[in-house]
């Protein structure tokens, strides 16, 4: 997805996709790593630094278009900063699944395969070299829970990557989302490993926290590994209704929550969770929360976002108490 010059996505719905996710720091570093202006977007990166903002505002760099073709300008102007090095790292993992692409394994080529592990390999050196010169460096530790996933590392290899961003920050969320994804059973897990990571995960969130999205995923991940009707039938068992209802509670209906940069694609995330397991009054009550704020992620997976959200949102408004 192209974002320079920055723009938002529209779509026939009237709704927009923004990378930004309606955030104007995000906003700024996404034109500035569009123009090449790296002092702009050293200067965003260097005031954020709370490990979630920090991660949050990654992701959103990671996703522009062309930084690997000039960032070397910026490694070389500041050789003793990790920052450069670590914007190309991230950016690096997220430029190697744009060349494997978001199918399954069976659907991608021996072609797409090599570039992927060459460009992953690119990347995790580059966060290595991070990490070895700042080991506090929680995002460049984060990312590389990330690339354990794509380098298909062992078991025990993922869990120390993980574990070496939670000893620094307990509930860094991207860190908990990442290892989640590893412990998927399309990856390298199980449905019983990603179930207990996500319930032990959400257990010991505080209230407020965004971290019990992690329910959610979980079983929205094995709502997509179900053949069509089990699928369905699988959110709206009463067990998997009570699991949303519980995590929805305890984030974003909680007393505490604040909606801060990188709740959007989280509470979409709920919203389409509640939405498909029947739990009209949740999924409205979320809608509500967002409003027009759709996020691409997870509504791809119903086909184009902003039309999946548009009909799943007017659904729950109908069927609303």
């Amino acid at each position: 997805m192209s974002m320079w010059p920055f723009k938002k996505r529209r779509q026939p719905a009237g709704l927009v996709i923004d990378p930004a996710q309606g955030d104007p720091q995000a906003r700024a570093l996404i034109e500035a790593l569009g123009a090449q202006d790296w002092r702009t977007a050293r200067d965003i990166l260097l005031v954020t630094t709370d490990p979630d903002a920090r991660a949050y505002l990654m992701e959103v760099a990671a996703n522009v278009d062309g930084v690997q073709d000039w960032i070397g300008e910026w490694v070389d102007a500041e050789p003793d900063s990790t920052l450069p090095v670590l914007v190309r790292g991230c950016h690096g993992v997220s430029w190697a699944w744009q060349a494997r692409g978001a199918k399954r394994a069976e659907y991608t080529s021996e072609e797409q395969f090599r570039e992927f592990f060459r460009r992953l390999r690119t990347a995790e050196n580059l966060l290595d070299e991070v990490v070895a010169r700042d080991p506090d460096d929680v995002t460049a530790r984060t990312w590389l829970v990330t690339t354990a996933r794509g380098r298909q590392v062992d078991g025990d290899e993922a869990r120390a990557r993980f574990e070496e961003v939670v000893k620094r920050h307990p509930t860094h969320v991207v860190a908990h989302e990442q290892q989640l994804q590893y412990l998927c059973a399309k990856w390298s897990g199980s449905d019983e490993q990603m179930f207990a990571f996500a319930r032990e995960a959400t257990a010991g969130a505080p209230g407020g926290s965004l971290l019990p999205e992690l329910l959610a995923v979980a079983h929205i991940e094995k709502w997509l590994s179900l053949p069509r009707g089990e699928d369905d039938e699988y959110l709206g068992s009463p067990q998997v209704r009570a699991d949303l209802l519980g995590a929805v509670e305890k984030s974003l209906f909680h007393p505490t929550f604040t909606p801060g940069f990188g709740w959007v694609p989280r509470a979409n995330t709920f919203a389409m969770g509640l939405e498909k397991a029947g739990e009209f009054e949740a999924a409205a009550r979320v809608f509500d929360l967002i409003g027009d704020q759709v996020s691409e992620w997870p509504w791809l997976y119903c086909g184009d976002p902003v039309t999946a959200f548009t009909a799943g949102r007017e659904w729950v408004y109908t069927n609303r108490g």
